[in-house]
């Protein structure tokens, strides 16, 4: 069993035990700037109590990672590798987490192999551990990789329950302990039959949490005006978007507020007091015949619609934005699912989990976000004038909801 030197007070899980190892990888500033990166970005806006940040998420992957690790009877030397990488598994994040990848240009866990190997964090690190082996586990690899970044991962159950606290909506209610107990490790993760109801309910969690918070529509319309004044930043050489994983959140609203760049300062005074842009059209994505088709639209064609709009109403087009929603995927439906010597999806298994896999489609839309004052103007646009959409389908009644109310049969 491991040695235990301190414990750390959190708000979900209690007292979290650390080791000597952790709490020196803890002081190092390349961890300490995740206290100062919000976990969820711009989502206060919305709801006030959502500040907690990296940091907090970071510890509570490193604690349920030990966790499920001691579960399947790793060695204490595993066990140690699972919640490093556990702690480590953010470090990458840029200010405002996910807000800001796509500036970067790339994934985060490239950034976080990048400081795991390549700063002052690797000489304690390497006393210990092959980097390799810690960075593997981050990106899935290997026999221990699905614990921290698999179908059924901790990083997953400890987010979903965070967020779900801080942000006041009751859907991350999550049975941690039947998962972690129901888990088997041999080449990879597989659940026990026994723990599928709370596997459904994970996912259940991160389907209504996706509208609730990571795709509100006001979280998407201040994502989009935040990044569009990065990029603008980015191209007049104002902010090098290669070192934008060294910042926390504050330095880089300075940054910005200090641009020469119009936009960019009147942007953050919007943010700053919640003057954001508005919702003047929408198409559901549950329109399409062949929804998933949508995200086949390149970023390229979405500016040029931004453009011919301005152009065709004599507008400044950096205010208007046409946004696609994140891909609805949903890794924990192609969980393997153990029942005797017989080995299923989570899908085969499970009806509310087939329900869920075509309701994905329900609640993500496209839409045009443009300020208030525009919307007289743009009251006669429509977004499929602008782009080459896919086959909107002739029906106007969701058959979800049927799916669903089929189901109830089998309960």
């Amino acid at each position: 069993m491991l040695k235990y030197e301190k414990n750390i007070r959190d708000s979900i899980n209690g007292n979290l035990p650390l080791t000597e190892l952790e709490l020196n990888i803890m002081d190092y500033p390349q961890f300490q700037r995740l206290r100062r990166v919000k976990q969820l970005g711009f989502t206060s806006l919305i709801y006030p109590g959502a500040n907690h940040s990296r940091f907090e998420h970071c510890i509570g992957t490193m604690y349920l990672g030990g966790k499920l690790a001691e579960s399947l009877n790793l060695s204490d030397d595993d066990v140690q590798l699972v919640r490093i990488a556990g702690m480590l598994h953010d470090i990458g994040h840029g200010p405002f987490s996910h807000v800001t990848e796509p500036v970067m240009g790339v994934k985060h866990e490239k950034f976080t192999e990048f400081i795991i190997k390549n700063t002052s964090i690797s000489t304690k690190l390497s006393e210990n551990y092959n980097l390799d082996k810690i960075t593997d586990i981050i990106n899935g690899k290997g026999r221990l990789g699905s614990i921290i970044a698999g179908e059924l991962d901790v990083d997953r159950m400890d987010y979903l329950i965070r967020d779900s606290y801080y942000t006041g909506v009751a859907y991350g209610v999550i049975d941690v302990d039947r998962i972690i107990a129901n888990l088997k490790l041999d080449k990879y993760l597989v659940l026990d039959i026994k723990g599928v109801q709370a596997a459904e309910s994970m996912l259940l969690a991160r389907y209504f949490m996706h509208p609730s918070v990571y795709q509100h529509h006001t979280t998407r319309i201040v994502n989009s005006m935040f990044i569009r004044s990065l990029r603008l930043m980015v191209e007049k050489e104002d902010l090098n978007k290669q070192k934008l994983f060294l910042y926390d959140d504050n330095e880089l609203i300075t940054r910005c507020k200090n641009s020469s760049i119009d936009f960019t300062n009147k942007t953050m005074e919007r943010i700053e007091n919640r003057r954001l842009l508005k919702v003047l059209k929408t198409i559901s994505l549950n329109r399409f015949i062949k929804p998933a088709d949508v995200f086949k639209i390149d970023d390229k064609d979405l500016r040029k619609a931004e453009q011919d709009i301005a152009n065709d109403y004599n507008l400044d087009k950096n205010y208007i934005f046409i946004s696609l929603p994140e891909y609805p995927k949903f890794d924990e439906m192609k969980t393997q699912i153990v029942n005797g010597d017989e080995l299923y999806h989570l899908n085969e298994v499970s009806y509310i989990v087939q329900a869920l896999n075509k309701a994905r489609f329900d609640y993500p839309n496209i839409a045009l976000y443009a300020p208030k004052e525009y919307d007289e103007l743009l009251k006669k646009v429509e977004i499929s004038n602008y782009l080459d959409l896919p086959e909107i389908s002739e029906k106007t009644i969701n058959k979800t909801h049927f799916d669903q109310r089929d189901l109830l049969e089998y309960m």
